[in-house]
């Protein structure tokens, strides 16, 4: 049996935080308009104009579902387009506020985009992390602050490339050194918390899934996103004591999200911080 780390809390709890979002479409040159890809009918709340997508499908109630393309619409066939739209002018101001949010996502995902070449920067256990092509140096090697650089980055990676490197070749050394960090840190978080909760993990293993940051197996296994290792240890340790706490409780019932707050009394703030950053795009 396998557990996603984001079960259904119970009502003292945040909601449960999707993974990471996929790439937004770009933003159209209206900022008034809304327009999803596929979108068949447009409707306009206001001053801004939505383009929808409309799907006929095999249900009783009309639905809606805003994702990074825009809005999409679920309807059953036998309801007519006047009442659909009726139904949008109902919700439009949900609507406006979710279409809102996915578009400021997609603009922050854009700016995420990392760009493999020297100077750039991205987090690395809530620290900025900037790398430095470095020829002599060999493999990758993590520098502190330079003390003769006043204002120099706190945390330096020395990749033992050449200037010229191509940066699909930076990308693979730095994601390497980066999940080997990762099996690192996890091994020491889960050591540290497994006592706490009473509980025994039998094997460790990374995962690079889309939308789960971890799971856990009743035979023992834990399974980590090696992406949080962006996140500074708050984080981690929330998703590590999640899943040790699967160990106990394989389920998210009350008694599950008690085992959690008796190891970490203040998980829901390093929770809601899974919700709201935006991880850097590695491709």
């Amino acid at each position: 049996m396998q557990l996603s780390l984001f079960g259904e809390p119970p009502a003292a709890v945040a909601a449960p935080v999707p993974g990471l979002a996929a790439p937004a479409s770009v933003a159209p040159a209206d900022p008034a308009a809304f327009r999803h890809p596929r979108s068949q009918r447009d409707i306009r709340f206001g001053e801004h104009l939505v383009g929808y997508e409309l799907r006929r499908a095999r249900r009783r109630s009309i639905g809606f579902c805003i994702g990074a393309e825009g809005l999409t619409v679920s309807a059953p066939r036998w309801v007519g387009v006047a009442d659909v739209e009726a139904a949008l002018r109902e919700k439009a101001p949900w609507i406006l506020r979710k279409l809102h949010e996915q578009r400021e996502r997609g603009q922050r995902v854009a700016a995420a985009r990392v760009d493999w070449r020297g100077g750039t920067s991205l987090p690395f256990l809530g620290q900025s992390l900037v790398l430095v092509l470095d020829p002599q140096a060999t493999g990758a090697v993590l520098k502190g602050a330079d003390e003769t650089s006043p204002g120099a980055p706190a945390l330096r990676l020395h990749l033992g490339l050449p200037q010229g490197a191509d940066p699909a070749q930076i990308r693979d050394t730095v994601q390497s050194w980066l999940q080997r960090q990762a099996r690192r840190v996890f091994e020491e978080r889960c050591a540290l918390y497994a006592p706490r909760l009473g509980v025994r993990m039998k094997r460790l293993t990374l995962s690079s899934a889309a939308t789960r940051w971890g799971s856990a197996s009743a035979d023992g296994s834990i399974r980590l996103n090696w992406r949080l290792v962006h996140f500074g240890l708050p984080v981690i340790d929330y998703v590590v004591t999640h899943e040790l706490a699967h160990l106990r409780e394989m389920n998210h019932s009350p008694a599950f999200w008690d085992v959690v707050r008796n190891a970490l009394p203040e998980f829901e703030a390093a929770r809601g911080m899974l919700r709201t950053e935006v991880l850097p795009v590695l491709d």
